[in-house]
């Protein structure tokens, strides 16, 4: 083996090849032939979920169903928050170190010379691991965009696509058009998709009908509404009455699980088993990390990993649902390619002051550098400049009186940096 610890495996493909982010199919699929040889369908069914935001949540209530009702689940996210092996579950259970680095070695020694991104590695580890491990379905998150993503490399069963907004538009496009024609490229000829939006953009519709892929649309194929302490969702085939609220925070949530129902409806037409008592006790335990997650205290932390301005406005919403008594303050991180701009023109009206944070590696903007694009939204008297996040949260926190708030957001590895302090303290 190349190497014994998973560490040294991931500092190794870290650079690897010439460019962290290099879509395509090509190199990924090549490796995987030589991996599988002739084992070319894989034995299980996969859910492919692409869109902009809502795809962790929609993984995991998708999860939390179906293994309510029994079935043996894989899920495959990205980022991750705390470690690695958070990106590759089999039942909700993040992979140890042993079977992960194994698929590692087995990929290595398929690849021979063809040089893969830390990205594509852990894409084909984790469809190796489930293969392994004979689990049911698969439900595959797309790391950006849908087409070249490696993700995309499997075929889906039943495309999800989540509100499609604007983000990574340096690769995807700078309209929602652009960008969902590329998300579009996980359809599959004859294979359903379902969209969480009601109106989702024409690119997307035109390829799926290219494909002779029925899409169902929320509102329109398939119908929800809230009734003070339950929900109903209906389709031409079922109704579900006095379902619980899905255990995430947000409103919006309820939109993400609509769509998921509608898999789960697609799922029981294929001839899976899935009751309405799985479903409820899905939605009802379903967990995700770093979605408003809250920890309470005389000073309330809220994590979340939001880093556009569609998330941005969800965020906003739900602060205004839940106010604190005291002041709100902000330690804000974001990396470079994504619209700072905007993200805090949204939520100013809801900060008191504003802990600005710089994210290492190429891809980290600076406090400074960000102090700079927002200038013209947050005056300076409210942008407090660290270099780390660690150091802007300890400013926050020590400047918080009780009943104060203090929000950590704009990345995963703004999140994943405060985290980790709490974990280990």
């Amino acid at each position: 083996m190349r190497f014994k610890t998973l560490p040294e495996w991931l500092t190794w493909q870290e650079n690897l090849h010439f460019t962290e982010v290099d879509p395509g199919l090509s190199r990924i699929g090549l490796v995987w032939n030589q991996l599988r040889k002739e084992k070319t369908v894989l034995p299980f069914t996969v859910i492919t979920v692409a869109g902009t935001n809502g795809k962790g949540s929609s993984v995991a209530m998708l999860e939390s169903i179906l293994r309510a009702a029994g079935y043996r689940t894989g899920t495959y996210t990205s980022p991750h928050l705390l470690r690695y092996n958070e990106r590759i579950c089999i039942n909700s259970i993040p992979c140890d170190d042993s079977p992960i680095c194994q698929a590692f070695e087995r990929i290595d020694k398929a690849r021979q010379a063809t040089s893969l991104t830390y990205f594509e590695f852990a894409t084909l580890a984790a469809i190796d691991i489930f293969c392994q491990q004979k689990i049911d379905i698969a439900i595959l998150e797309v790391g950006m965009g849908g087409r070249l993503d490696a993700v995309n490399l499997f075929d889906t069963d039943i495309a999800l696509i989540t509100p499609i907004g604007l983000d990574h538009v340096n690769w995807l496009g700078s309209t929602r058009e652009l960008i969902a024609k590329e998300k579009a490229g996980i359809i599959r000829a004859n294979k359903p998709v379902v969209c969480s939006e009601s109106e989702p953009p024409q690119s997307l519709l035109a390829y799926a009908q290219s494909l002779s892929a029925p899409v169902y649309k929320a509102q329109n194929d398939y119908y929800f509404s809230v009734s003070g302490v339950d929900w109903q969702w209906s389709s031409s085939e079922q109704r579900w009455q006095d379902l619980p609220f899905p255990a995430l925070a947000g409103g919006y949530q309820i939109n993400n699980a609509a769509a998921v129902l509608k898999v789960i409806d697609i799922l029981i037409e294929q001839g899976k088993d899935i009751s309405k008592q799985a479903i409820a006790r899905g939605l009802s335990g379903v967990k995700l990390a770093g979605r408003f997650q809250q920890i309470s205290g005389p000073v309330e932390r809220i994590f979340d990993v939001t880093h556009n301005q569609q998330g941005a406005e969800n965020l906003a919403k739900l602060l205004a649902e839940k106010p604190c008594n005291g002041k709100t303050y902000a330690v804000l991180a974001m990396l470079k390619d994504k619209d700072v701009t905007a993200v805090v023109d949204v939520l100013k009206p809801s900060i008191d002051l504003w802990y600005l944070a710089g994210l290492s590696g190429s891809r980290g903007m600076t406090a400074d550098e960000m102090a700079n694009k927002i200038s013209h939204l947050i005056e300076p008297a409210k942008c407090v400049n660290s270099i780390e996040v660690i150091d802007a949260y300890h400013l926050a926190m020590e400047n918080a009186k009780n009943g104060d708030r203090v929000l950590i957001f704009g990345s995963f590895h703004t999140v994943e940096a405060v985290m980790k302090t709490l974990s280990n303290d």
